[in-house]
C-alpha cells in the first residue's frame, strides 16, 4: 500500500468556483466590519459562518481574538493574492465557540471532501505571506482539481482514495463544455471520488500521461486509480459526456476493468515518475 500511495504523489491536482450571489448578498448585509469588498468578509454570527462555508467550494476563515496580530494583516492580503478562494473572517466568541475555536485560528474548509485544515498555535505565530499561500494552494481541492504540482499533497491527504483524470487538452475548442459535463458528473460522486483534470497540452503533464499507458492518439481519455490497491483504469473518449463519465465510474466501483491486460500489469513494477 506504501508503494501505491508513493507512486501516486505525482498524480494530483485545480480548477475554480463561485460563491453563491445571493448568499455572498446575504452574508455582507449582516456584516458590521470590513466592507471591502476585495478583502475577507466579516462574519458576524453562526449562521453568516455556516452560510458562508456552505456556499463555496474553498473557504479560508480568520478566527482572530486578536485582532492586532501581525498574521491578521496577512490573511488581509491573502485575500487580493486568491481571487478564486473566499476568505472570512470573524471575532465573534459565539462563532469562534460554533467551531471548537479557542485561540487565533486560521481555517480552510473544502466542500469536496467535508475537510476542515487549521493553522494555529505555534505554526500560526510563525506565519508568513510565503508559508500561508502554499497551504492554500496546496490544499484547495474542488470539485474539480486541475493538476498542479502544488495540489500534490493535498489530494494525497485526503480522505478519498479514488480519483478521476480527464486528460485532455486544455486548448481544444471542446474544453469548455467537456469541463462543464465533467463537473456534472464530479457532484454525483462527491465525496466518494476525487476528479481531476489533466491537459495533455502542458508537456509537464506527460509523464503522468504515460503512467497510465496513454498514447496521444488516445486523447482525451479518463483514466481512473484507487491509492489504496493500486488498481487503475482507462477509457479513451471521443466527447465527455455525464452519463459516459458515470458509467466508467459505475463500473470501476463494481470492481469492473475495462482493460483485462491490467490485471498482470498490476502485478509488474511501474516505472516511478
Amino acid at each position: 500500500m506504501e508503494a501505491a500511495r508513493c507512486r501516486y504523489l505525482i498524480l494530483l491536482l485545480i480548477t475554480a468556483c463561485r460563491l453563491i450571489p445571493e448568499v455572498a448578498a446575504d452574508i455582507e448585509e449582516v456584516s458590521d466590519g470590513p466592507s471591502d469588498t476585495q478583502g475577507p468578509i466579516w462574519l458576524t454570527d453562526v449562521p453568516a459562518a455556516v452560510d458562508f462555508i456552505a456556499a463555496s467550494e474553498i473557504a479560508v476563515i480568520g478566527f482572530f481574538q486578536d485582532l492586532e496580530r501581525p498574521v491578521v494583516s496577512i490573511f488581509h492580503s491573502m485575500a487580493q493574492h486568491f481571487q478564486d478562494v473566499f476568505f472570512g473572517m470573524s471575532n465573534s466568541s459565539e462563532v469562534l465557540a460554533h467551531y471548537n475555536i479557542t485561540s487565533n485560528t486560521i481555517c480552510l474548509f473544502r466542500l469536496v471532501d467535508n475537510e476542515q485544515l487549521r493553522i494555529e498555535g505555534e505554526d500560526l505565530e510563525n506565519m508568513d505571506t510565503s508559508k500561508l499561500s502554499r497551504f492554500i494552494e496546496t490544499n484547495s481541492l474542488r470539485l474539480v482539481t486541475e493538476y498542479s504540482p502544488m495540489t500534490v499533497l493535498g489530494l494525497f491527504n485526503s480522505m478519498i482514495e479514488r480519483h478521476l483524470l480527464l486528460v485532455m487538452n486544455k486548448a481544444s475548442a471542446e474544453y469548455e463544455e467537456s469541463m462543464s459535463r465533467y463537473r456534472q458528473a464530479a457532484e454525483l460522486f462527491q465525496g466518494e471520488i476525487l476528479f481531476v483534470f489533466v491537459d495533455s497540452g502542458k508537456r509537464e503533464n506527460g509523464k503522468v500521461i504515460s503512467y497510465f499507458k496513454l498514447k496521444e492518439s488516445q486523447l482525451p481519455a479518463l483514466a481512473i486509480y484507487q491509492t489504496l490497491d493500486d488498481k487503475w483504469d482507462t477509457l479513451s473518449i471521443t466527447e465527455v459526456t455525464v452519463e459516459q463519465v458515470k458509467g466508467f465510474c459505475d463500473g470501476f466501483l463494481q470492481g469492473r476493468l475495462l482493460r483485462e491486460d491490467h490485471k498482470s500489469e498490476e502485478n509488474t513494477p511501474k516505472e516511478e515518475l
